[in-house]
């Protein structure tokens, strides 16, 4: 039974996340360090995080005739909607919203980053930077509707849009196992919409950075602290949604949400630093031909159990 929380965990939970996304950081500094050769030690680990302390201190990039308040807006809405869509995230018996329509809720502010994203690809008044924010707008056109096929397999098989609800639905069996097309491309597009890894296309090296190229200071700061706080919601989401919440044998249930995250955010860090960067025009073709069938067909099978109950 998921209780709400608190008050005060409206706190709880950014923190958590910020957590979350700073131990994701550092993984993936390590294994950038295993992969140049480097010695994989708590250092190399810590690298990123001293950035920290030099963006918080430098000067913002100025460029001709920017519209400051656009920019503003955009950088600031990527972090804001990471940490409003774990609101609704069940972690173990505690959660801070337990709203009816939680998927959608969850569904939205992740789709606030598409204009956030562009916002701030516009805003500087750059070439560069524009074609990163269209570029995101392109893989967004790419994996939203497989994502939110994804997302509708969870909410068929439990009958409900409320994530509590889809919890107590995997008691018996996970989500995970017998809706395997929905939880992969769950992650693909958790890894989409953070804008890393094979997906990193918006941001990539070929138009200098992209949406972050004409960023700096605590603007750069906000918009990278931003996908990582999208990838680590995303990885809480997917426990929930497809792992059976904090079920689980022998520990508590808080324990289980923590440890099957962790599990999903390794294993998300891991693809980042596996894969090549995937071109937005070719993964479009590729959701749309094999993607968006696979996830209809999938939605297909919780619909036809749920009937035949």
């Amino acid at each position: 039974m998921v209780e709400v929380a608190p008050w005060w965990s409206l706190f709880v939970a950014p923190a958590l996340l910020l957590i979350l996304a700073v131990l994701a950081l550092a993984g993936d500094a390590l294994l950038a360090a295993t992969v140049a050769g480097r010695p994989a030690t708590a250092s190399a680990a810590l690298r990123p995080l001293l950035e920290v302390p030099r963006l918080l201190v430098a000067q913002p990039r100025r460029t001709p005739a920017p519209d400051v308040l656009l920019w503003r807006l955009g950088v600031l809405v990527v972090p804001v909607a990471a940490v409003l869509s774990v609101l609704v995230v069940p972690f173990g018996h505690r959660v801070v919203a337990d709203l009816e329509v939680g998927v959608v809720w969850f569904n939205v502010m992740e789709v606030l980053t598409w204009g956030g994203l562009w916002l701030a690809g516009w805003g500087p008044n750059a070439a560069f930077s524009l074609i990163g924010g269209y570029r995101f707008i392109a893989q967004g056109l790419a994996y939203e509707l497989p994502l939110m096929f994804a997302l509708i397999s969870a909410g068929t098989g439990a009958e409900s849009l409320r994530l509590s609800d889809i919890v107590a639905a995997q008691q018996g069996l996970w989500f995970a196992v017998w809706m395997p097309v929905a939880f992969v491309v769950y992650l693909a597009s958790v890894l989409a919409f953070s804008f890393l890894g094979p997906f990193g296309y918006p941001a990539d090296r070929d138009i200098a950075g992209g949406v972050l190229g004409e960023t700096s200071g605590v603007d750069r700061l906000m918009l990278q602290a931003g996908r990582w706080l999208l990838l680590a919601a995303g990885a809480a989401m997917a426990v929930p949604l497809f792992l059976g919440g904090g079920a689980g044998p022998g520990l508590p249930a808080w324990a289980w949400s923590l440890i099957k995250t962790l599990a999903v955010l390794g294993l998300l860090v891991w693809v980042r630093r596996r894969m090549p960067t995937v071109r937005a025009d070719r993964y479009v073709e590729f959701a749309w031909v094999v993607l968006i069938p696979l996830t209809i067909a999938q939605a297909l099978v919780p619909a036809l159990v749920v009937l035949n109950r």
